[in-house]
């Protein structure tokens, strides 16, 4: 049976356009999000021990009691703005429903943790107990799921940091609200697997550390990986626009990874763009750029940085 006859034939429905607290909903499979696992450049073989960390975590919780091994079956990814981790955590979940598989397809939830919030007393926590408790619990109960939460700190904020006088106690209570959530989700349903990323992690409440079976910090790229970020770029733009093919030429991308250290993955690419119209008389056309402006440009992203 093919995937898209697999998909029709277990069919499982998505929460309704919407719902408070989702910022996306797909069925795994999804090829956009094996894109974006192919699409980043980490260290030697990370990549691969994390699916394997998820995968172990996953079928540990389905045969082994909570109470022997306690994993909530939750992954942490910190590092700074840029390096890729919400593509990491989405291409991550298309990579664990691939490798597991379902009779029933796996779930793709992503929580937007800024509409939780809210200035009314009393609102963030109900919101926070109806996402965790009604909407991602039915969604569980249907089969193996994954949700991402993004900016985690948003919602999981240090309770120890926070101020009585400046924050509502409701901010309290709705940490508290995702932790007892978190807590029902990984005792109730072994399929379910949370990932989580922060540009922040000393800003995370240190509950939620501590229920991470995983805490990865995602790097900023190495010579090698900024080398295949750049080619994967200019390779791109060369397809479209083949005035600009003497970026693909090694020395012209060995320079340009040297050039780039310190940045990260979305500079690097940023700073690819901006090379198109690095000197003025390309007038912004792609056909015009050369290794010289790439190297400029990638200069001025360092300094800007």
């Amino acid at each position: 049976m093919s995937e898209t006859a697999r998909l029709h034939a277990f069919p499982r429905s998505l929460p309704d356009e919407g719902t408070q607290g989702i910022a996306d909903a797909r069925l795994l499979p999804d090829e956009e999000f094996r894109e974006a696992w192919s699409s980043i450049a980490l260290p030697t073989d990370m990549k691969e021990r994390m699916l394997r960390a998820a995968v172990a975590s996953i079928r540990l919780r389905q045969a082994v009691p909570f109470d022997a091994v306690p994993l909530h079956g939750i992954t942490l990814l910190t590092g700074t703005p840029g390096v890729g981790k919400t593509t990491v955590a989405r291409g991550l979940a298309d990579k664990i429903a691939r490798t597991l598989g379902s009779p029933t397809p796996w779930l793709f939830l992503e929580v937007d943790p800024h509409a939780l919030a809210s200035a009314s007393l009393g609102r963030s926590q109900r919101s926070v107990e109806t996402l965790f408790g009604t909407v991602i619990e039915e969604m569980a109960m249907a089969g193996p799921l994954v949700v991402l939460v993004d900016e985690v700190e948003t919602l999981l904020t240090d309770r120890a940091a926070l101020s009585m006088d400046a924050n509502p106690v409701d901010v309290h209570r709705a940490v508290d609200a995702a932790l007892v959530g978190l807590d029902r989700l990984a005792r109730r349903h072994t399929e379910v697997f949370v990932l989580a990323t922060s540009n922040f992690p000393d800003a995370i409440d240190p509950a939620l550390a501590s229920r991470a079976d995983n805490v990865i910090r995602v790097p900023l790229p190495d010579h090698t990986a900024r080398r295949w970020i750049l080619e994967h770029t200019v390779t791109a733009i060369a397809r479209a626009f083949p005035g600009a093919h003497a970026l693909t030429a090694a020395e012209a991308l060995d320079a340009a990874a040297e050039r780039g250290e310190g940045l990260d993955g979305r500079r690097l690419r940023k700073a690819v763009a901006a090379a198109c119209a690095y000197r003025p008389e390309t007038k912004g056309d792609p056909n015009g750029v050369t290794v010289q402006d790439l190297l400029g440009a990638l200069d001025h992203a360092r300094e800007t940085a």
